[in-house]
């Protein structure tokens, strides 16, 4: 595929999702001036826990967060040719490291929106061998201070765990992986109020907390509500940007109002009788990482087919894994992110509870997204597809890296898929 590949946005069927996305562009030109103003600003990974820059009002971007936007802005080739052009290999992982290749742009004020300010620290967790080098090269690249959360594995795996982190979090994981982490984020706290004179508010952060548990209730009623509307109300071209844009102001009134405001739109969808398919002859599942330069891809097979991907990790992760309720807050939150990378991509932690939402939503089949050049998004592919399969759920895997449009083929792309549909499913056009 031409490097001139231009993705194709979606169509936005709900209100809230053109509120949210109209949202995070006046946010981002609030920060830049706040930062210009002479405040701090946090270079942050997405498993980092935000609450605590929120708890001291310290201005935060998530990494992968602006690597979607520059996906989405089509900034993606000119940013990574940057990247190999000072030697780094073309097949790095790509999502992580798209935002530091945007730090090499002499004329930066260019990218999306302006530009991304110039940070003041780093923060990641270690739960690769990539990020470490990456906030390290962010470090050096901007002379500023750095500072790596551990991670840690686990030693057993609980039953379901998607029932037991609610409430019983202590229970879920291994009293180990909670004490280092619990340390570790007041570690964080010493090294943020020291370089940026600003201190952790306990109160504040309590009802940080509090709020995001009410998110977590609201997408959770979002996703059980498309989970058993047949045909569905909304796709995930509906959900992943919005719940995504919800999940970096975590703890806002904003992000609460923004759940509900989601919640409510689908369910006036749903008792209008109004569907993204009237003629639905499949619910397909999305595993893996958005498809951010291409968001236009999903809606092609609604239209041609009556396919309709009704599913994604954004919406069912945000349902079944932010949620924290009673003990220490603080101690609620190393809860919060010790076990998410087992979650998402470690079997069968991640493979049981896909298995249970494919059966809830009444999956047809699954398409997984995987980046080759991503250890954690690779990581435990064969055990997915044969947990599906022996579910009796089709799979069809497609390779390609969600934010770099260079070797993406889109015929290729849409023939693999059209294939997969009426020869695996049986599937014809509408």
């Amino acid at each position: 595929m031409s490097e001139a590949f231009r993705g194709k946005a979606s169509v936005k069927r709900l209100q809230t999702s053109v509120r949210a996305t109209a949202y995070q562009k006046e946010w981002f030109m609030g920060l830049k001036d706040r930062v210009a103003r002479g405040e701090p600003l946090a270079f942050v990974n997405a498993d980092v826990p935000q609450e605590i820059f929120r708890a001291m009002d310290i201005p935060y971007v998530v990494n992968q967060w602006w690597s979607s936007v520059c996906a989405a802005k089509q900034m993606a080739p000119y940013y990574l040719g940057l990247l190999n052009e000072r030697g780094y290999r073309r097949d790095l992982c790509r999502y992580c490291s798209l935002s530091l290749a945007s730090a090499f742009d002499p004329e930066p004020e260019k990218g999306p929106w302006g530009g991304l300010p110039r940070p003041s620290l780093a923060v990641t967790r270690i739960t690769c061998d990539s990020q470490a080098k990456i906030f390290e090269l962010w470090a050096q690249t901007f002379g500023i201070p750095f500072y790596a959360l551990e991670n840690t594995v686990p030693i057993r795996v609980p039953s379901k765990w998607w029932e037991l982190v609610p409430y019983d979090w202590e229970e879920c994981f291994d009293r180990h992986r909670l004490d280092v982490a619990e340390e570790d984020y007041r570690g964080l706290i010493r090294f943020l109020e020291w370089h940026t004179g600003r201190t952790f508010r306990e109160t504040q952060f309590r009802a940080i907390m509090r709020r995001v548990n009410e998110m977590a209730e609201y997408f959770r009623k979002t996703r059980d509500l498309i989970a058993e509307t047949v045909p569905a109300p909304v796709a995930v071209t509906d959900t992943m940007q919005t719940v995504m844009i919800s999940q970096w102001q975590r703890g806002t009134d904003w992000a609460v109002e923004t759940a509900k405001s989601l919640y409510e739109e689908v369910r006036g969808r749903v008792d209008r009788g109004e569907s993204v398919c009237p003629k639905e002859q499949a619910r397909l599942m999305w595993l893996g990482r958005g498809l951010w330069f291409n968001l236009g891809f999903y809606q092609h097979f609604e239209e041609k087919y009556g396919a309709v991907f009704v599913w994604s990790i954004y919406l069912a992760i945000a349902a079944d894994g932010y949620a924290r309720y009673g003990g220490d807050p603080l101690r609620a939150l190393a809860s919060r992110f010790a076990g998410l990378e087992d979650m998402l991509h470690m079997p069968p932690w991640n493979s049981d509870w896909i298995v249970k939402e494919a059966k809830c939503h009444r999956i047809s089949a699954a398409v997984h997204l995987i980046s080759d050049s991503c250890t954690q998004g690779a990581g435990g592919t064969y055990f997915i597809r044969k947990a599906l399969e022996d579910a009796g759920i089709p799979v069809l895997q497609l390779r390609a890296d969600p934010v770099d449009a260079r070797a993406w083929d889109e015929s290729q792309a849409v023939a693999a898929m059209e294939q997969f549909l009426e020869q695996r499913l049986g599937v014809r056009p509408l």
